[in-house]
């Protein structure tokens, strides 16, 4: 079991920036693929982006070259920061957890979720 806990959520306004932060516990050396996940009012849950090992990252095309995840060495804090927001980025934004996460491997743990919403 992973136990995942979100920060840093927030009211921006659209070209802001926020970053978010995701503390594990638990068997976070099993599973140490990070991902966030977001799902906005009325939409289905939509990929973000991923962090397979140290530096293997990976974003979904409407975020790239806007967001950017990482880690902390130690593997158990994963941040996402976001720049240059727009009023579709709102959403409930949630970390995840897994052995390996694409856009089609669907974690297994799940934290919460942080509300992010952009106006405009």
């Amino acid at each position: 079991q992973v136990h995942l806990v979100e920060s840093g959520g927030g009211l921006v306004q659209a070209g802001g920036s926020l970053r978010l932060s995701c503390s594990a516990s638990g068997n976070v050396f099993s599973f140490t693929a990070r991902g966030w996940y977001r799902q906005a009012p009325g939409k289905q849950r939509e990929y973000v982006a991923a962090i397979n090992g140290a530096t293997n990252t990976n974003y979904a095309d409407s975020v790239k070259g806007r967001f950017t995840i990482s880690r902390d060495n130690d593997k158990t804090t994963v941040y996402l920061q976001m720049n240059n927001l727009k009023p579709e980025d709102t959403a409930v934004y949630y970390c995840t957890a897994g052995a390996f996460i694409t856009s089609i491997i669907v974690p297994p743990y799940w934290g919460q979720g942080t509300q992010v919403t952009v106006s405009s």
